[in-house]
């Protein structure tokens, strides 16, 4: 039994290192030279010599904190507004009782049948009429709603038990206080959960970003980013790249390790206590 635990940890360990390396290969050759990334040979663990001239380069050839900063923005703002818009549908579909819930539920489930890719010519249009082409509001409107979220939200809440929330009916407590207070704080693993798909996803958006903005003060980073590497047409700057990379990586490994516990709460946890 031993024996069959310590291949288990191994085979593990081993898949485990197989997915941290490249991201370990990618922040040490950030600090490698340009001109000495290929010239060591593949195959090492570390390379060397380490330097911070290309995090100086990226500063200093592209405004990339704008790009970071309007990236970061946008993220945040998406990931708040679907959250919200996300959880009281969700709670509204799971509780409560009206006309039409089933079909217009239905039609929720449908729009997450219909590709990205088929909405953003309608999209772009409609930001035109609205004169929102470069904005803030074409960047962050389309993101606030989606069937994805809803359809979580509506299943974890089913799952919820309904004591407490019956408790605080009879209490006197209104819909959505009984929401706010009871259901919202019981579903916070699907909220964690959410907010961290939501902001993964706005974050490395691009297509939509790079259709709607046609200024250096409006791209995203993901844009500045692919715009800086196009900038270079007879030599790949990687080193510049990769370091950029970086800087791109870590807001979406400090949303994960802010949110990762409530990731694997139960989803009883605070609950009806026996």
């Amino acid at each position: 039994m031993n024996i069959r635990k310590l291949v288990y940890y191994l085979i593990l360990i081993l898949i485990a290192a197989s997915m941290l390396y490249p991201f370990f290969a990618m922040i040490n050759l950030s600090f490698v030279p340009n001109g000495e990334i290929f010239n060591q040979g593949g195959g090492k663990l570390f390379y060397t010599p380490l330097t911070v001239e290309n995090y100086l380069n990226v500063f200093e050839k592209v405004p990339l904190w704008k790009y970071f900063l309007n990236s970061l923005f946008v993220a945040l703002v998406t990931t708040l507004g679907q959250v919200i818009f996300a959880a009281l549908a969700g709670y509204a579909f799971a509780r409560l009782k009206f006309k039409y819930r089933n079909a217009i539920f239905l039609l929720v489930l449908i729009t997450m049948l219909v590709p990205p890719q088929v909405n953003i010519i309608p999209l772009f249009f409609l930001m035109r009429q609205f004169h929102w082409i470069n904005t803030y509001q074409a960047l962050i409107l389309p993101g606030l709603f989606g069937g994805f979220g809803i359809f979580m939200m509506r299943q974890y809440f089913l799952g919820l038990p309904k004591d407490l929330e019956e408790s605080a009916k009879i209490d006197g407590c209104s819909i959505f206080g009984t929401f706010f207070k009871i259901a919202l704080p019981l579903a916070l693993p699907a909220v964690a959960t959410l907010a961290i798909f939501t902001f993964v996803s706005s974050w490395n958006s691009f297509m939509w970003p790079l259709i709607v903005t046609n200024t250096e003060s409006m791209r995203t980073l993901p844009v500045g980013l692919a715009i800086f590497k196009g900038s270079f047409r007879e030599i790949t700057l990687w080193g510049d790249l990769l370091a950029c990379s970086v800087i791109c990586t870590i807001p979406v490994v400090g949303v994960f390790l802010l949110g990762k516990k409530y990731l694997i709460n139960d989803i009883m946890q605070g609950g009806v206590k026996e």
